[in-house]
C-alpha cells in the first residue's frame, strides 16, 4: 500500500522530492534522445495527421445529417449524389491517405525507441565492463541482468508514451475542443465541466504509484537474481536433493513478488474506477443538455450527433492520459533503477595522465602492502613486501585463506591496493593504463570460464585479430589441437555455456591456448592443475613449461611437489609474508614449508 503521510508539511516536501527526482531522471534520459530529435519531431507531426483525420468524421457525419438527410429542400436525387460524394472523400482519406501516414507513424516510433534503447544498452555494458570485481562480488548477476533487460526496456514506454502518445493525445484534445467550440460554445463548456475532477484525481491517485512501481520492480528483479543462480547450480540442486527446499525459497521469493504487484494493481484498479466514473459522466452530461436544446429548437441533430461522437474523442485520450500516467510511472521508476546502476562508481579507474605500459621486461615488486576488501574493513594483506625479477618462477605457497589469490589479484589491478605500491618494471601499476597493464599478463586458473561460443573464438581471446594459422599454433603448443579436431565441427564446435561441453582438462588447455596466444612478459597460474586427473595434468603440465619459458611466471600452488623447481618461493600466512627462499632453503629452515611439506608427505 502506499505510505501515509502524518504530516501535510512532510508529505508535501515529499511530493516535492519524488517529482525533483523524476525530472531529474527525464533530464539524464532525454541526453539519449537528443540524438534523434528530428525524427522524434518528424515522428508526432505525422502522428498528429494519423490522429488529426478521424476527427474530420463527427463532422462530415453532422454535415451529411443537418445539410442532407434532414434537408427538406434537396430532391432524392439530389441528397443520393451529395451523400456519395462525401463518401467518396472519406474513402479516399481512410483507405488512400491515412494508411501510409499510419505506416511511416509506427515504423519511425519504433526505429527511433529501439535506438535509443540500444545505445542506453551500449553505454550500460560498456559501464559495467569499467566496473570493480568487488561490485560483482556483491551484487546478484540477476539483479544486473535485470536492469540492463528489463528496466531499459520498460524505459521505451517512455519514449512511445511520454515523447509521442502522450503529445498526440494533448494535441488531439485540443483539436477537439477548438471544433467544438466552433460548433455550440455552450454545449462545449458543459462537456468541460468534469474536466477539473478528472485533472484532481489524476494528481491524487497517480502521484503514488512511483512507490509501489519501483518497490514491485525491484521484487521482480529478485525472482530474476534468484533464476539465474539456481539455474546456474541447477546441478547442485539435484545432487543434494533440494528440490522441495529450493522450492519453497522460490516460494517465497516470489509471493514477495505477487504481494507486491497486487499492492501496485489494487491501487492502480482504485485509479481506473474513480477516473473512468469521472469521464463517463461528461457524456451523460452532454446529451442531456444537447437534447434538451434540440427539444427547444436551439440545436439541429446533426450538431447533437457529432457533439456525442466528439466528447468520445475528448475523454478517450483522456482516458488514455490516465494509462499513460500508470506507464510512465513504470518507465520513470525503471529509470531510476537503470541510473542508480550507472552511478555506481569506479573502484579501480585510470589516472588522468596515466601512460602506457609497453614491451614489459617482467620485474615485479610489493612494496610494503596491506589490502582491505571493504575501506573500514579487517586487513587481508599486511606490510607485504618481495621483488621478483624479470624471467624468474617464484611461487606462492601457504594455507588456504592466507591471501595468495588476493596478491595475485592486486597486479593487474582486479584491486588496487589500499596501502603500499605494486610495481611493475619499477612503475607504479596505478600509474599505467588498466588496458596497457593487462595486456602484459596472461592469466590461468583452476576453473577457467570459456564462452557459449566456439573453441576458436574462446582462443581468439588471447588476440582478437590473430590469424588462424596463429590459433593453431597457440593450440599445439597447449597440447589441444588433437582434441580440438576430434570434436564435431573442430575448432568451430561450440562449447556450452562455461564450457559445458567440454572434460577440464580441455577446458584448461583452451585457456591456456589462449594464453600463449596473447603472449604475456608476466603469467600467472593459480592452481592451474589441481583439479585435473593425472593424463590431464601431464599433458598440462607439458604446454605450462613450454609457456613459462622466457617469462616472469607467478604459480599459486597446494601441491608443493608442483613448485620445488621455483626459484623464489614464498610462504603466505595471515596475510603476511612468513618465509623466501629456494626449496632447498625453506627445507633446511625447518619452518611453516618445512612443516607443510611433512603434512603433505613429501620427501
Amino acid at each position: 500500500m502506499p505510505k501515509i503521510c502524518y504530516s501535510n508539511k512532510r508529505c508535501v516536501k515529499r511530493e516535492k522530492e519524488e517529482v525533483m527526482e523524476q525530472l531529474d531522471s527525464i533530464k539524464r534520459y532525454m541526453r539519449f534522445v537528443k540524438p534523434y530529435r528530428w525524427l522524434l519531431i518528424l515522428t508526432i507531426f505525422i502522428g498528429i495527421l494519423k490522429f488529426a483525420i478521424p476527427l474530420l468524421l463527427p463532422w462530415i457525419v453532422q454535415v451529411i445529417l443537418d445539410n442532407i438527410l434532414l434537408e427538406e429542400s434537396l430532391s432524392v436525387e439530389e441528397k443520393t449524389k451529395q451523400l456519395f460524394t462525401w463518401i467518396g472523400i472519406v474513402l479516399v482519406l481512410f483507405f488512400i491517405v491515412r494508411p501510409p501516414i499510419e505506416y511511416y507513424r509506427q515504423y519511425f516510433a519504433q526505429n527511433l525507441s529501439n535506438n535509443i534503447l540500444f545505445d542506453i544498452r551500449k553505454e550500460l555494458y560498456s559501464h559495467l565492463q569499467k566496473l570493480s570485481l568487488k561490485y560483482y562480488a556483491n551484487t546478484r548477476a540477476g539483479e544486473v541482468i535485470s536492469r540492463v533487460i528489463n528496466d531499459v526496456e520498460q524505459t521505451k514506454n517512455f519514449v512511445m508514451t511520454g515523447l509521442m502518445n502522450l503529445w498526440l493525445d494533448l494535441a488531439t484534445i485540443i483539436i477537439v475542443i477548438a471544433i467544438m467550440f466552433s460548433m455550440d460554445v455552450k454545449l462545449t463548456i458543459v462537456s468541460l465541466i468534469a474536466l477539473p475532477f478528472y485533472a484532481f484525481s489524476v494528481k491524487y491517485f497517480f502521484g503514488r504509484l512511483r512507490s509501489l512501481t519501483r518497490a514491485r520492480s525491484q521484487a521482480l528483479a529478485g525472482v530474476q537474481s534468484y533464476l539465474h543462480e539456481r539455474v546456474t547450480g541447477m546441478s547442485i540442486i539435484k545432487s543434494f536433493t533440494l528440490e522441495k527446499h529450493e522450492q519453497a525459497i522460490f516460494d517465497e521469493t516470489n509471493g514477495e513478488f505477487l504481494n507486491k504487484a497486487l499492492d501496485h494493481s489494487r491501487w492502480n484498479a482504485k485509479s481506473f474506477a474513480v477516473v473512468n466514473t469521472i469521464t463517463d459522466i461528461a457524456p451523460l452530461l452532454v446529451i442531456a443538455y444537447a437534447g434538451y436544446l434540440v427539444i427547444q429548437e436551439d440545436l439541429t441533430i446533426g450538431v447533437m450527433v457529432a457533439f456525442y461522437a466528439y466528447i468520445e474523442r475528448l475523454y478517450g485520450p483522456l482516458r488514455r492520459l490516465v494509462s499513460s500516467s500508470t506507464t510512465l510511472t513504470q518507465a520513470i521508476a525503471s529509470m531510476d533503477r537503470m541510473f542508480e546502476l550507472m552511478d555506481e562508481k569506479y573502484d579501480v579507474e585510470n589516472k588522468p595522465k596515466a601512460i602506457e605500459l609497453t614491451g614489459a621486461r617482467g620485474k615485479l615488486a610489493f612494496e610494503n602492502v596491506t589490502f582491505r576488501y571493504e575501506k573500514d574493513g579487517k586487513s587481508v594483506l599486511h606490510n607485504v613486501d618481495f621483488v621478483i625479477e624479470p624471467g624468474q618462477t617464484a611461487a606462492f605457497v601457504g594455507m588456504s585463506g592466507g591471501g595468495k589469490s588476493t596478491i595475485v589479484s592486486l597486479i593487474p589491478r582486479f584491486y588496487d591496493a589500499s596501502e603500499g605500491a605494486v610495481k611493475i618494471d619499477d612503475r607504479n601499476v596505478r600509474d599505467v593504463t588498466l588496458q596497457s597493464l593487462r595486456a602484459q599478463i596472461g592469466i590461468v586458473l583452476q576453473d577457467n570460464i570459456l564462452f557459449s561460443d566456439s573453441v576458436k573464438q574462446n582462443i581468439l581471446m588471447g588476440k582478437p585479430n590473430a590469424t588462424d594459422e596463429e590459433v593453431i599454433a597457440a593450440a599445439k603448443a597447449a597440447n589441444a589441437h588433437d582434441f580440438i579436431m576430434g570434436l564435431p565441427q573442430g575448432y568451430d564446435t561450440k562449447v556450452g555455456e562455461r564450457g559445458v561441453k567440454l572434460s577440464g582438462g580441455q577446458k584448461q588447455r583452451v585457456a591456456i591456448a589462449r594464453v600463449f596466444l596473447k603472449n604475456p612478459p608476466i603469467l600467472v597460474l593459480d592452481e592451474a592443475t589441481s583439479a585435473l586427473d593425472l593424463e590431464s595434468e601431464a599433458l598440462i603440465q607439458d604446454s605450462l613449461d613450454r609457456l613459462v619459458h622466457d617469462r616472469t611466471t607467478i604459480v599459486i600452488a597446494h601441491r608443493l611437489s608442483t613448485i620445488t623447481h621455483a626459484d623464489k618461493i614464498f610462504v603466505i600466512d595471515h596475510g603476511q609474508v612468513a618465509e623466501c627462499g629456494t626449496h632447498e632453503e625453506l627445507m633446511a629452515k625447518q619452518g611453516v614449508y618445512y612443516n607443510l611439506f611433512q603434512v603433505q608427505k613429501l620427501d
